[in-house]
């Protein structure tokens, strides 16, 4: 695995738990935020051929 979809999964999982306790705590902004972040993220996977696997929320 290359440095460039090491860093996009592990972007993905960081993103992904941010965005768990956002909703979590209730945070309707941060969690939209962070809805905005994953789903940019899983565009540029698509765009760049990384497979996701099951990580969504």
């Amino acid at each position: 695995m290359d440095a460039f979809t090491a860093g996009l999964l592990q972007r993905i999982k960081t993103t992904e738990y941010d965005l768990t306790r956002a909703r979590e705590t209730g945070d309707d902004f941060l969690a939209d935020v962070e809805q905005s972040e994953l789903e940019d993220l899983h565009r540029l996977a698509a765009e760049h051929g990384v497979e996701i696997g099951a990580t969504s929320v």
